[in-house]
């Protein structure tokens, strides 16, 4: 057990507080979703950056890691799509967020079987960047009252992130195919 290992799984433990939170529609409650919603995705750079400079990359942190992620975002689609706040048209790109990661993941797992890596792209970083200062967004939406500017802010970003959530898509599905 290392500090980048803590620090995902102290991503992994916060989310049944921000899904709560986020489920309470308080102000109160929206900013705190809000704050600890932030600071569960700056820890998403920080293990790798630590585990990395470190030099303390464990199998342990390299399975965890992008289930940590996925639980965030997915986790926080559900419930802003329950709430209605995500809804109608955006649940379009919502939806390849969530089919792109299952996707990935079974590629991954498949890929790793046959020890295959496929290093992540620089675009997919920022798709990553993008759908969690989205998802941030309209978790923040939950705390203010005047809240059009800000859905609209958010929704925007998150449609921004679905596209170049699909691109990823097929640029992992492309670089994995010769593979099968």
């Amino acid at each position: 057990m290392n500090l980048s290992n803590v620090l995902t799984l102290i991503r992994i433990a916060v989310i049944p507080i921000i899904v709560i939170c986020i489920y309470l529609k308080s102000p109160f409650f929206g900013w705190i979703a809000f704050v600890l919603f932030c600071l569960a995705s700056i820890t998403d750079y920080f293990d790798g950056y630590l585990a990395r400079l470190r030099n303390e990359v464990t199998n342990f942190g390299t399975f965890l890691d992008p289930i940590a992620d996925k639980l965030l975002v997915a986790s926080v689609i559900l419930i802003l799509t329950s709430k209605g706040i995500i809804a109608n048209w955006e649940t379009i790109p919502a939806l390849i967020i969530l089919l792109r990661e299952i996707t990935v993941s079974g590629l991954r797992e498949y890929l790793a079987g046959i020890k295959i890596s496929i290093p992540v792209s620089r675009i997919a970083k920022l798709k990553t960047l993008l759908q969690l200062f989205a998802l941030a967004i309209l978790i923040l939406s939950e705390s203010i009252y005047n809240i059009s500017l800000i859905i609209f802010i958010g929704k925007l970003f998150l449609w921004i992130a679905g596209l170049l959530t699909l691109y990823t898509a097929y640029d992992y599905i492309k670089a994995s195919i010769k593979h099968f």
